[in-house]
């Protein structure tokens, strides 16, 4: 019925940070990174090229990859235009991604534009990441749900597919950026597409916004869908779009899949480790279960905990 492999990308030094407030050092984001390398992470969304006035947290997007380029996984990052581009290619990432809004009015305040014309942003962008040699990957935001426009038709989703295609991308991330996805949009949505673009090769992105995320991986796996994307111990959300919460977090995911008996090649002890020390150095408790309780086979004794009296 599932995968018997799922490939995990992982999202929490751009996804995860970028809606942070206070600045995180690039060091710090370099260490956070290398502990998704050592845990075993083989492909790392580490920042966005986009403008340092829209997303402060991610103004050392440069120094961010140079360092990562290092540790050994493939290190992917946001590009929002031909300029982000052009800086994602001298700072050598492995992997641009540009992204698309399924509804205009999260296009409006995501990126400030139209659908149409973010499309048409992406032509440049295809066109040097062919220069260059870079592969170029797709994301779709709000691709199960706007929170100012509710539902998104699935014949949107997959229009925009069809467009990025015919640009000569073949892999494609759906967002469900703020957490309006149940498995009936995750169906609906990837079986269109399925039908329509059969060679595009999809990877779901979800958050946890109202408790879901997981069970969405869940009909994405019933669907053979083998590639997922998440932020270690939950953190994330969406600066520009209303009620966005964390994305569904690494550890938990990896542990729900190892109980499937899903290969991921990653170390569920030290990805537990590495959300840990995120949320030590961030200050607050962050989402992530697994990092709490541990996996089921950790027993406690008897001698740790009361007993009942009366």
């Amino acid at each position: 019925m599932y995968p018997s492999r799922v490939d995990i990308t992982e999202v929490g030094t751009r996804d995860g940070l970028q809606a942070e407030q206070q600045f995180v050092p690039t060091e710090r984001k370099i260490e956070f990174i290398a502990g998704f390398a050592a845990a075993g992470l083989r492909r790392i969304e580490a920042t966005s090229f986009v403008s340092p006035r829209a997303v402060p947290q991610l103004a050392d997007a440069a120094q961010v990859v140079a360092a990562a380029k290092t540790l050994g996984p493939t290190i992917a990052a946001l590009v929002p235009n031909a300029k982000g581009a052009m800086r994602a290619v001298e700072a050598d990432v492995d992997e641009m991604v540009v992204f698309i809004s399924a509804s205009e009015s999260h296009s409006a305040t995501n990126l400030n534009m139209s659908i149409d014309q973010a499309i048409a942003a992406v032509e440049p962008v295809a066109a040097i990441a062919r220069d260059s040699g870079k592969v170029l990957r797709a994301a779709i935001a709000v691709a199960f749900g706007c929170p100012f426009e509710g539902d998104v038709p699935a014949a949107t989703v997959s229009g925009i597919a069809g467009r990025l295609n015919s640009l000569g991308i073949g892999s494609l991330t759906l967002g469900d950026t703020t957490g309006m996805a149940s498995p009936r949009h995750v169906e609906t949505v990837c079986g269109k597409l399925f039908e329509d673009h059969p060679e595009m090769r999809l990877t779901l992105h979800f958050h946890n916004t109202r408790g879901l995320g997981l069970v969405n991986v869940m009909a994405g796996l019933k669907l053979g869908i083998d590639s997922y994307e998440s932020a270690a111990a939950g953190l994330g959300g969406c600066p520009f779009a209303a009620g966005a919460t964390g994305n569904i977090c690494t550890e938990d995911l990896v542990y729900m899949l190892s109980e499937l008996g899903i290969e991921t090649g990653i170390d569920l002890d030290a990805m537990i480790g590495v959300a840990r020390e995120m949320e030590r150095y961030l200050g607050r408790a962050l989402p992530g279960q697994l990092m709490r309780a541990g996996p089921r086979t950790r027993l406690h004794p008897v001698s740790a905990v009361r007993r009942a009296v009366g």
